[in-house]
């Protein structure tokens, strides 16, 4: 489960694609093929995709517990291939820490 908290620790990467019309789902599957393959990674908390109502971009929201974890995820991935999206979509990737949250 996601985990937003500021002061945590946790590094988050929120990666936004933009898809081809259509293109959504075909690049869900291929990132929910990838979150299992690295959810054995040492550090690996959780990974969250979001699909944009007008169908142009997705959203992959995926957590570790430091900045040697998520090298460790991005390793992997590239190590089996994931990180090439076969033409599904164009990404804008970056690391993140929590700043701030407000809650009801």
């Amino acid at each position: 489960m996601p985990i937003i908290r500021a002061n945590a620790g946790i590094i988050t990467q929120i990666n936004v694609f933009t898809v081809p019309h259509g293109g959504q789902q075909a690049l869900i599957d291929h990132l929910a093929d990838a979150a299992r393959f690295a959810r054995d990674t040492p550090g690996w908390i959780s990974a969250s995709l979001h699909r944009s109502e007008d169908g142009t971009r997705v959203v992959n929201y995926a957590q570790t517990d430091g900045h040697d974890a998520a090298r460790r995820v991005i390793d992997r991935l590239r190590e089996g291939g994931f990180l090439d999206h076969q033409g599904l979509g164009v990404a804008n990737p970056g690391l993140y820490e929590v700043a701030f949250t407000l809650e009801r």
